[in-house]
Parts: C-alpha cells; sequence; structure tokens
C-alpha cells in the first residue's frame, strides 16, 4: 500500500457565501481532479481520469479475509437491539460465521441459479449472509421491505421473485413478514429468519446456518468463483418504471471500490467509521457504503434511524455515541438533522469532531441547507467540512462521476473515477452522459430485451441522464448535473423545458414547505406545477392544533406569494399554475419509491382530472394556485 500524499491544500480555499467568507475548508487528501479531453468530429466528447484504476482483488470477501488476519479484533458490524447498548461482530468472528454460513448454503444446493432473497432490514445477519454468498458463489439479491411491509398488492414483490427464483428467503422478524410470504408460492424455498422460525413449518432459524461446521464444500465452492460471475442482483428503485434486477458481478464490485479509494485518498490510511441508515437494497448504501467499509477495513455502525422527523431521534442518538469520519445522507436526512445540529452544541462538536466530509446523493440538496450545514460545522470545529456528492446507478455499482474539490454550491458532481470513460453526446441544447468501465453492468436479469436498448454502439451504459460543464474553460472544474433527458419535454410551442433548472427553483421558492416538484405542461400552453407538501413543517410553522394542515391560510399565502413572485422571460422557465397535492404518493402505482425518488411522469400521470382542472381554471378564471386532490 502507498504512503499518504500530502493533502489537497483546500485549506486555503474559503467559501464566498454570506456569514462563511474567510472560513478554511477542512483539508482532506482525495484525488487531485485533473482528467483528459477526447474531443470527436460529430460533437461527442469523451472524458477520462488521468489516474489510472490500481490493482484491485478478484472478490470483496478478498477484503474481508485480509482485514481478518491484520485487524482480526476490529469491529466491523455493530447494532443496537432495541434501546441497548452496541452489539459488535469483529473482523475474525465475522469471517469465520461467513465460512460457517457459505458452507449451511452450498449444503442446501443454492448455486448461482439458485439464489438467495433478502426481505429485511439492515442488520449484523444480512450482512454476514450478504457476504457468505458471495464466498461462496451464490448469488444474493436484497429486495426492498416496502414491497412487503407497504405495498397492498405485493405486485412489485412477485415481479423480482418472479425474475430470481429463489432457493432461499430470509428476514429477521418472521412475524413481521408472514403476510407478504404467504402471498408468494414458496412450496419449494426454505425460509430462513432471526426470529419466529418456530412459526412456519419450512422456517429455519438463521442460527442454525451459523451453527454449520464449514469444511470441503465451502473450499470448493470458494475456489471455483470467477470475477465476471454474478454476485448479486440490485433492484433499480423503480422511479422511472418497474424495478429491473441489475446483474452486479464480483468484478464491478471490487473495481468500484478501488475507484472510490482512490478517490477518497484517505480511506486507505485511515479505516472508516460509518454511521448509516441506507438500505442496503439500495446500491447507494449497499454496495457504496457496505462496501466501502469492508474494503478498507471500517468499521459499519447500522444506525435504525431514517430520513423522517421520527426516524432522526435515532439517528441523534447514535451520533451522540458514534463520531464518524465520513457521513452519507439524502437531502432529507440533513434537512431533518440540521435542526438538532444547530439546537445542540455537544451533538455538533460529536457530529463534525472526526469528519472528513459530509457526502449527498439520491436528490438535489438545497442550496441554503447546504450553507446552513456548513456554518453549522464552522461553529463546532472552526473548519468548514466539505459536502461532496458523485453520480451513478445501480448499473455502475454505482459511483462513476466523483466530486473531489470544494465545490462553491450544490449541483456540481465532479470528474470521471480512475478506470471511468464518460462520452458526452450532443442532445439536443444538452449533452448525454454515457459510461463504460470494469464497474458497469453486463445486463438485466431475465430481460434481455432491456440490454438491447441501454447500450450503444461502443458498449457505453446510456445512464439517461444530462451533464454540462461547470466552467467551459477549466476543464478540471468538471461535471454538473442538468437532469433527466426523458423528463424534458415540449410545450405545444415546441418550446423544449429544463425540468430539472425549474423543479430545482420551484423547490427553493416553496421551500419548506413543498417537499418535492412535479413540473407539468407537456404539449399545454405554459407551464405549471404538482407540489407536495411537507406536512410535518406545515403543521410546526402554520397549522393549529385542531386545524387541517393543508387548508390554513398561512400556507395559501406563502404558497401565493411565492408564485406571484417568480419572474421568468419566456415561457419555458415561466410557472403559471400550481395545484397542493392532499393525497399520499402510492408505492404500488410507482409514484414513489421507499427511498423516496418521485416519478413525476406517473404523479401526473395518475392526476390528469387535476392538471385538466388546473389549466381549465387558469384560461378561464386567471386562478393561479389551487389545492386540491386526485
Amino acid at each position: 500500500m502507498q504512503t499518504p500524499s500530502a493533502p489537497l491544500s483546500t485549506a486555503a480555499q474559503t467559501d464566498t457565501h454570506a456569514g462563511l467568507a474567510g472560513i478554511p475548508i477542512k483539508p482532506v487528501d482525495v484525488l487531485e481532479p485533473r482528467c483528459s479531453l477526447e474531443s470527436r468530429p460529430d460533437g461527442v466528447r469523451v472524458l477520462r481520469c488521468v489516474e489510472p484504476l490500481g490493482p484491485y482483488p478478484a472478490f470483496l470477501t478478498d477484503r474481508l479475509e485480509h482485514w481478518a488476519r491484520i485487524a482480526p479484533d476490529r469491529p466491523a458490524f455493530a447494532q443496537r437491539d432495541g434501546e441497548g447498548p452496541w452489539r459488535c461482530i469483529a473482523y475474525a468472528p465475522l469471517l469465520q460465521a461467513v465460512e460457517a454460513v457459505g458452507e449451511a448454503l452450498i449444503a442446501r444446493g443454492l448455486n448461482a441459479e439458485r439464489p438467495v432473497a433478502i426481505l429485511s432490514e439492515n442488520d449484523i445477519e444480512q450482512a454476514i449472509l450478504v457476504l457468505a454468498c458471495q464466498y461462496v458463489g451464490v448469488q444474493v439479491a436484497p429486495i426492498s421491505p416496502a414491497y412487503s411491509l407497504i405495498s397492498q398488492d405485493y405486485e412489485r414483490l412477485r415481479h423480482a421473485f418472479g425474475l430470481l427464483r429463489p432457493g432461499m428467503v430470509f428476514v429477521n422478524d418472521l412475524s413481521r413478514f408472514q403476510k407478504a410470504l404467504a402471498a408468494l408460492d414458496l412450496r419449494d424455498t426454505e425460509i430462513v429468519c432471526s426470529s419466529g422460525a418456530s412459526r412456519v413449518a419450512n422456517a429455519t432459524a438463521f442460527d442454525d446456518l451459523r451453527m454449520t461446521q464449514p469444511g470441503a464444500a465451502c473450499a470448493k465452492a470458494r475456489a471455483a468463483r470467477r470475477p465476471d460471475d454474478p454476485a448479486k442482483i440490485m433492484f433499480t428503485s423503480g422511479s422511472t418504471g418497474t424495478p429491473k434486477g441489475v446483474i452486479n458481478t464480483h468484478r464491478m464490485i471490487v473495481a468500484n471500490q478501488q475507484m472510490i479509494a482512490q478517490v477518497w485518498r484517505f480511506l486507505q490510511f485511515e479505516p472508516p467509521v460509518v454511521l448509516d441508515w441506507l438500505p442496503w437494497h439500495h446500491t447507494f448504501g449497499g454496495n457504496h457504503n457496505f462496501g466501502l467499509t469492508i474494503y478498507n477495513g471500517g468499521t459499519f455502525y447500522i444506525d435504525d434511524g431514517k430520513a423522517t422527523k421520527a426516524g432522526i431521534a435515532r439517528t441523534v442518538r447514535n451520533l451522540l455515541d458514534i463520531s464518524p469520519t465520513v457521513y452519507f445522507n439524502v437531502p432529507r436526512g440533513y434537512a431533518e438533522l440540521i435542526h438538532h445540529l444547530r439546537a445542540d452544541a455537544g451533538l455538533a462538536a460529536r457530529f463534525f469532531g472526526n469528519l472528513n466530509f459530509m457526502f449527498y446523493s439520491g436528490a438535489s440538496l438545497d442550496q441554503k441547507l447546504w450553507d446552513e450545514l456548513g456554518a453549522a460545522s464552522a461553529a463546532a470545529t472552526g473548519l468548514r467540512v466539505p459536502m461532496l456528492t458523485s453520480l451513478g446507478s445501480t448499473e455502475t455499482a454505482p459511483m462513476s462521476i466523483a466530486s473531489t474539490h470544494f465545490a462553491p454550491g450544490s449541483g456540481e458532481i465532479g470528474l470521471p473515477a480512475p478506470g471511468v470513460e464518460a462520452k458526452l453526446v450532443p442532445c439536443g441544447e444538452k449533452l448525454e452522459l454515457r459510461l463504460r468501465g470494469p464497474h458497469v453492468m453486463p445486463g438485466y436479469l431475465g430481460q434481455p430485451d432491456l440490454d438491447a436498448t441501454c447500450f450503444d454502439d461502443e458498449g457505453y451504459y446510456m445512464i439517461g441522464d444530462a451533464v454540462k460543464f461547470v466552467d467551459r474553460d477549466d476543464l478540471d472544474r468538471g461535471l454538473a448535473f442538468d437532469g433527466r433527458i426523458a423528463e424534458d419535454f415540449k410545450l405545444n410551442t415546441g418550446t423544449w423545458v429544463n425540468v430539472a433548472a425549474i423543479r430545482t427553483r420551484l423547490a427553493e421558492a416553496f421551500a419548506p414547505y413543498v417537499r418535492d416538484v412535479v413540473v407539468i405542461g407537456a404539449d399545454r400552453p405554459g407551464l405549471g406545477a404538482l407540489l407536495i407538501p411537507d406536512l410535518a413543517i406545515i403543521a410546526r410553522d402554520f397549522a393549529k392544533a385542531d386545524e387541517d394542515v393543508l387548508n390554513c391560510a398561512p400556507l395559501h399565502k406563502h404558497i401565493q406569494s411565492a408564485l406571484d413572485a417568480m419572474t421568468a422571460k419566456g415561457s419555458s422557465e415561466r410557472i403559471e399554475r400550481v395545484a397542493l397535492l392532499t393525497d399520499d404518493l402510492s408505492i404500488d402505482l410507482g409514484e414513489i419509491t421507499d427511498k423516496g425518488s418521485i416519478n413525476g411522469r406517473k404523479i401526473a400521470s395518475n392526476r390528469t382530472d387535476l392538471v385538466d382542472i388546473l389549466y381549465e381554471l387558469k384560461a378561464s378564471t386567471g386562478t393561479n394556485f389551487v389545492r386540491n386532490s386526485a
């Protein structure tokens, strides 16, 4: 392993936003952003990181074996059991558990064609099972618990099982999942659970798997693995349609972890301390953060909180115990956390004390919140803790484009990581991003028709995102996210609308009382928006105890005032009408995912009557704001 290089000179950087001018940025050892550019006659450009991708192991479990030898007593995973203390498993015992469970899986005839499906939330048992599957070459598929616990029709769960045909299903608490399991045909499928095995005839206690004595079968299966074999099936969130089963090979996973280690170089010399709630059935939590910990010999504290008003209390309690060195969250999580950081100096000191950077993904981060987090870190430590992000997808394991320098504001995503080729293809007024590298999937499980449409003739994966240069005269400033190609539409005048830019502007205008925005107007005479309210914040600031929180006059005045204050020169930017949604978004109808991502097209298409009324009212009465439900 190489010796640490000098940290980037981020200490000389300062923030220029009001109230933060002159505050130095915390220096962090990260990759210097340098990129090469290939320009083609047809306008296509290809970006590549100057630093090549370094060597990496064949399997993630090779790193588990390494750390079990080097740091056998270091905690690998920890979680709270209810209100009790942290329950930990160190690297050496973790490897022993992985070998035992791996032997049990092989004894049951599980393999690449008979995978393991996981339905429940993050816990130590799931970590053992995932690593055991990878250790002996059995595919594993974590599936969103929402498909079992929130969905009412179980169609997405059935869809996933139809693609997988699993030989084993794991849940933590069987009693919580019995209804969903009953909706599936599991006559030939073993159910394994951490608790409640006695309630079902074909259920097995997870501890029975852990008691297995590892032997020749485990060793033989381990030796038979190949780097390009499927390791995991990761289902897309379904934010743009039916969830797809993405084949994640062993090579994809470890190549991406090597990219991450080279981008954030300090990870190679400072084992990360991670406190994280992000679900392992998503690539952000289950590949990026889970893998980052194992690859670099860190400790993963499983946060039982969530990015909600109720769930953040658990996260705060855990942060008082654990001071992370890297912190990952979605914007909604930071929006909940900032209130506690401002109110509790002790919490802020604990949170920021050892933190190298904060990281957001999954949605855009409001600039005001960006500045508030910076101010909180400066107040606690005297330094501005960097906020970083990246761009990728389930199909890219996920990191592809990564920020390393301190950006002055939200939206800058950086440059290709080592080993990644980023192809920028002109698409109207935008640049469509396409990606190639060892971290890109070979295809989708059981859906070869999709494979043919997601790669171009040079083998680049067409991720569907648009990007733009932050500074055309300075390539190393990197790229900024410029929306989804499929989100943009034309008005009936033929004018194109940049949905991402408008959505960001609207979210800022209506903040903090609107959680998200759906921009409408395809083939219409002008733009409009459907506003998704944040009920908790509205209730906190506006509503009386006995009042319908969405029917209070101060809220309506705020929305109308914000709408009236908007100015835009052209029809492609001017918002002429908005409606406040009063019904819940539906996971079964594909309007929202369990991580909170919305499908704007689904929301609008499921509310065509409301959209029609909104345009008719504007045309006939001039009304530009209505409160209505589907």
